[in-house]
Order: structure tokens, then C-alpha cells, then sequence
């Protein structure tokens, strides 16, 4: 079983998808031999020589392509439009594909991958069940977001964030309300915490608000009732909800600093939370930093990849936040790819795929030519298979 990691092309991308230490875990078993591409992490200040160190070979792209039997990205041809293409014209049949490849929204790398009679697997699909969280890419994701959202926030402002008492006055701690306490609100929490911030916090789930006392923050509660997702993933509220939320938001708003938005919606546009009319009632000089700028973004003024000001707010739109720790965020997603593939590969090196595991079922897309999950299925208007 020869295993590839390819070095990603996604723009801004400074991940790999495996590191030398995952490939010395991994390599315990003698079946598996791994090729990495050159130069694979050097963006992660992962040297080629490290990865020859722990027996890897290095190689081309297309001698990856051409010869592994399963591909390990951090962004495969689903997430990485200006990538589609290559991939599927470089698929063997039998081969595998693992990687992030924005399933939900993007169904129709699926069907792609189908057609060249090869497999795909989309780490987004991860259940969020006990056995799955140490292969959840999207909680690993979420937590470096929260924490450089919070950095790119106190960069933006136009104050410190603590509290201090000088020979000139006392400064007055900055204000910073967090919308969203998933992974990436409650990580911003405690990173603005720590700071030395006053923060404060919204979800629309009631059970969160231990969560983000937790991590010394303060729940803000609205009398409403938000209609609960599956899996732990939030669920689009309806057009009533968000306009009632948006009102009673609308006096916390006002007093804050700093907010940072986190609310997306696997596979769907991004809730507006902070319309123009609330930034224009926000603060000069306050600061709006906007974690969902991907899939439209929450605040209505959002332009992703980008850092404005409207009506004297910064609101900053930026893409794909993970990479930009490149160090810490290859060693979480190798981690996590690492032991997905501890689950799919064999003693004798062969692919394990058995749909009997929940995590199998729900992560695999595409399976030796056929669309077999039956939520992508459904976004492709395909029969959804029998159990």
C-alpha cells in the first residue's frame, strides 16, 4: 500500500496534510511504504530531510498520482476549484482520495470522482460522535480560527484589550462579544479572555451557556427559540427568527469594541447577524471580524479575503483562517487524517471500508465508482440507497 501526501495548491494554503511524525506512527506497519511530495511541507517548516528521516521517499506529483494508491490533501478537487480539474484527470480507477472537499456544497466532486470508477473520502463528514473527535477536522479547524480571529481583532483595534492603571489614567478593558460559542467562539473566548478583555457571548442553543461561562466569558440571552440542527452543527433559522434576533441584538451591539462572528451553516450560505444598520449604530473605531466571510459571511458588509472600513468600523473578511498557523494546524489535521487512516487501513496494508462503522458510512462519498452517502446522494437528486 504506497500512501501519498501531495503539496497543496489551494491558494494561501500553507498546510500539509501529513507530517513526518504521523508517517513514523503510521509506519509501524510494514505494509505501508509513503511518498511525499517535494517541498510538501515546507511552508509548515516541515523540511523534506525530516520526512526522509522517518523513511518516507520523495518525490513528484505525478509520480504520486501515477503510482499511490491513496491520496492524502489537505484541500482535495471539491474545496480546491482551481485544483478540480488536475485531480479528476489524474484519478485511477481503485484509487482514493481523502481529504477536505466541502462535500455539502460541492456534490458534484463526488459524482466526478465516481465516474473515473475511484473512491472519495470528505473529512468534513466526520460524525461528531465520542469515537470521531480525535479525526474532527472541523474542531481542529475551529479552534485555530477562534484563536487568530481574536489576534487579528486586537491588531485591528484601536485600543488595548486589558485593563491598566497608569501615571496617565486607567485604560479601560476593550468590550468583545463573540456570536457563535461552537469550537471557534469558545476558543475566541478564552483567547480574548486572557487578553485581558471583557467578554461576552451568543448562541442560539441553550446548552451553550455553560460552555462559554466555562471559559470565563459572560452568556447574553434573547427570549428566543432556535430550532436545533443534527449532529451538533447549527440549523438555518427562519427568516422571522434571525429579523427578531437581529433587533434584540441590536443594544449589545452598540456597546461593544470588538465582535467576532462565527456562525456557519454546513453546505448553506452564512446567516446575516450584524446588518448595515447595526454597524452603523456600532461604535467609531470598533472592530468586526468575520469568520463565516467564506460562505457569504455574517455580517452584511463583509468582503472576504478583505479588511474595510464602513461607517467608521473595521470589518475584516478572511479566508481560510487555519492556514495562517501553518505549524500547529498540519500537526492537528495529520493528527487527525493519521488516525482516520488508522480506522480505514488493515494490518496487511489493504483499505478496510466497512460501512457497518458509522464513521466509514458517513465519511466515505464515493466508493470504486459509485456516490454511496446517501446525503450527498440526496444533493445529487440520486435514489438514496437502502440500508
Amino acid at each position: 500500500m504506497i500512501i501519498g501526501v501531495l503539496k497543496e495548491t489551494f491558494p494561501g494554503e500553507q498546510r500539509v496534510a501529513f507530517s513526518p511524525a504521523n508517517i513514523k506512527a503510521m509506519a509501524k506497519n510494514d505494509n505501508l511504504t509513503f511518498y511525499v511530495q517535494e517541498s510538501a511541507g515546507v511552508a509548515s517548516g516541515l523540511l523534506d530531510e525530516e520526512y526522509q528521516a522517518v523513511g518516507a521517499t520523495i518525490t513528484s506529483r505525478e509520480t504520486i498520482w501515477a503510482e499511490a494508491n491513496v491520496i492524502c490533501q489537505v484541500h482535495s478537487g471539491g474545496s480546491n476549484a482551481t485544483l478540480s480539474e488536475h485531480d479528476i484527470a489524474n484519478l485511477r480507477p481503485d484509487q482514493v482520495v481523502i481529504g477536505m472537499a466541502d462535500p455539502l456544497a460541492n456534490p458534484a466532486f463526488a459524482q466526478q470522482v465516481a465516474e473515473k470508477g475511484a473512491s472519495a473520502i470528505a473529512l468534513e463528514l466526520v460524525p461528531r460522535i465520542t469515537r470521531a473527535q480525535s479525526m474532527d477536522v472541523l474542531s481542529s479547524n475551529a479552534m485555530l480560527a477562534g484563536y487568530k480571529a481574536v489576534l487579528t481583532a486586537a491588531s485591528e483595534s484601536k485600543q488595548m484589550f486589558p485593563m491598566n492603571m497608569t501615571a496617565a489614567g486607567t485604560l479601560s478593558p476593550a468590550k468583545v462579544f463573540i456570536m457563535g460559542a461552537g469550537v471557534a467562539g469558545l476558543q475566541a473566548c478564552a483567547t480574548a479572555k486572557r487578553l485581558g478583555a471583557v467578554v461576552s457571548a451568543y448562541d442560539i442553543r441553550p446548552e451553550a451557556q455553560e460552555q462559554i461561562l466555562s471559559v470565563g466569558a459572560k452568556p447574553i440571552q434573547l427570549d428566543l427559540t432556535a430550532e436545533k440542527g443534527e449532529g451538533g452543527y447549527a440549523k438555518e433559522q427562519s427568516t422571522e427568527f434571525i429579523k427578531r434576533q437581529q433587533e434584540l441584538m441590536t443594544e449589545v451591539m452598540v456597546q461593544q469594541d470588538v465582535i467576532i462572528t462565527t456562525a456557519a451553516i454546513p453546505g448553506r450560505p452564512s446567516p446575516i447577524l450584524v446588518t448595515e444598520e447595526q454597524v452603523k449604530a456600532m461604535k467609531p473605531g470598533s472592530v468586526i471580524v468575520d469568520l463565516a466571510a467564506e460562505r457569504g459571511g455574517n455580517c452584511a458588509l463583509t468582503r472576504l479575503g478583505e479588511t474595510v472600513v464602513e461607517h467608521g468600523v473595521t470589518i475584516v473578511g478572511p479566508a481560510n483562517v487555519p492556514a495562517c498557523l501553518p505549524a500547529h494546524g498540519s500537526q492537528m489535521y495529520g493528527k487527525n487524517m493519521e488516525n482516520f487512516l488508522k480506522l480505514l487501513v488493515a494490518e496487511d496494508g489493504s483499505l478496510n471500508f466497512d460501512f457497518d462503522d458509522e464513521i466509514i458510512k458517513d465519511t466515505v462519498m464515493t466508493y470504486q465508482g459509485e456516490v454511496v452517502n446517501n446525503r450527498i446522494r440526496g444533493l445529487l437528486n440520486l435514489p438514496v440507497n437502502e440500508a
